[in-house]
């Protein structure tokens, strides 16, 4: 008998009842350290005041009119996106995959109305990950996402990672633009190097390409910039966000040069719930709190602190862990034992963490952690390697 809530997730048998900072508390009061953070969604932790703030003064007043209004949160939050970032534009949503979709569309439409409408193709690239809709898994390229939906949605040439000539080859008439994620995430904390993205910019460019940025999960603070793009000399054409932007409430967005989004005009593009008065109370407040002064210079000294730590871990238990991946407080921990086996582990220690493609553990910490928290989540990786009985070396 199918059960009431559809059966598409395998979950873990395991509920909460709140949260506290970097902690979720569950039903029979167990806390447990969550560097789940919701799949890199709650970067402020539970119960953050500012955002609670937010959240309870705007529904108050209002929840939802239409997008047929203005609607003077989105102008606020666009606007400082737009200053802190390569953007001129901004399209509200309420979830990365239709960020992604806004992006693909405007893609498209930039090409059909500078003369080019022949071109429609999107080079993806292996390990991607972009979103479980039809053209995003499409996108993504993935086979256990696409088994079973019809033949996936054409338009989308997958090319290995890391390989410009092979980007190079896969150019044709036809190309409208590159889709990358600068810091795959589920394909398992997969570091994209600079020289690489800065060649893909200079491909787009010679080829009169669009340079789409999926910035998804490694956005909003996670890498210790406020975009992974900062780390490059480049900027993207589109980017679209999502997660953190909203601290758990659900936002996302898709930014975009003036020039990428030239054919987005009135009728092209919409969301009913998109920008809602909620979402931008909470958006605005998320974005106070990253831009604070020193908030993101803490969150790359408190990774650093970790990433130490966890090369501590790794030359003690190289037998459950191979390699240690990791940008800021994105960290992939790729394992010799089942991922999960060290993710059972760690949660019967008390730790929250998920799984990623190439047989990684994924920690996706709240960036308000501190070093006295690094130091509790390393007390139990330590615990929980030594609970799967590999033997550690002593030196």
């Amino acid at each position: 008998m199918i059960t009431p809530v559809l059966p598409t997730y395998a979950r873990v048998d395991l509920e909460f009842e709140r949260g506290e900072g970097p902690y979720l508390i569950a039903a029979d009061g167990t806390r447990y350290l969550d560097f789940l953070s919701g799949i890199g969604v709650s970067s402020f932790g539970h119960g953050h005041p500012q955002l609670l703030d937010a959240l309870v003064t705007q529904a108050g007043k209002l929840w939802h009119t239409s997008n047929v209004f203005r609607i003077p949160g989105q102008e606020t939050l666009a606007t400082r996106l737009i200053d802190a970032t390569f953007a001129d534009t901004v399209f509200f949503t309420n979830s990365g995959a239709e960020a992604v979709e806004c992006a693909l569309k405007m893609c498209r439409k930039y090409h059909h109305d500078t003369g080019h409408p022949e071109r429609y193709r999107i080079i993806t690239f292996d390990g991607a990950f972009h979103g479980r809709t039809l053209a995003t898994i499409a996108a993504g390229g993935k086979e256990k996402l696409l088994g079973g939906f019809g033949p996936p949605m054409e338009g989308y040439d997958q090319v290995p990672l890391g390989d410009l000539n092979a980007v190079r080859a896969a150019i044709t008439p036809e190309t409208a633009g590159l889709l990358i994620e600068p810091i795959q995430g589920e394909g398992g904390i997969r570091v994209v190097e600079r020289a690489y993205l800065e060649g893909l910019r200079a491909l787009a460019d010679e080829h009169e390409l669009l340079l789409i940025f999926d910035e998804i999960q490694c956005g909003m603070g996670r890498t210790g910039k406020l975009f992974a793009y900062e780390w490059t000399d480049i900027t993207p054409d589109i980017m679209p966000i999502a997660k953190a932007i909203g601290g758990g409430f659900p936002l996302g967005a898709c930014l975009a040069t003036e020039n990428a989004a030239v054919g987005m005009v009135p009728g092209t593009h919409g969301s009913t719930y998109g920008g809602n008065p909620l979402a931008m109370a909470v958006g605005n407040a998320a974005l106070d709190i990253i831009l604070e002064d020193g908030f993101l210079e803490q969150v790359r000294d408190t990774a650093n602190f970790l990433n130490q730590q966890l090369g501590m871990i790794l030359e003690r238990y190289s037998g459950v862990i191979e390699e240690v991946r990791s940008i800021g407080m994105m960290i992939g921990l790729k394992c010799k034992v089942p991922n999960t086996d060290l993710i059972n582990a760690l949660r019967a220690r008390g730790m929250l963490t998920v799984g990623g493609a190439e047989n990684v553990v994924r920690w996706l910490p709240p960036l308000i952690i501190t070093k006295d928290h690094v130091r509790d989540a390393i007390e139990i990786l330590d615990q929980a390697c030594a609970d799967l009985g590999v033997e550690a070396k002593t030196g």
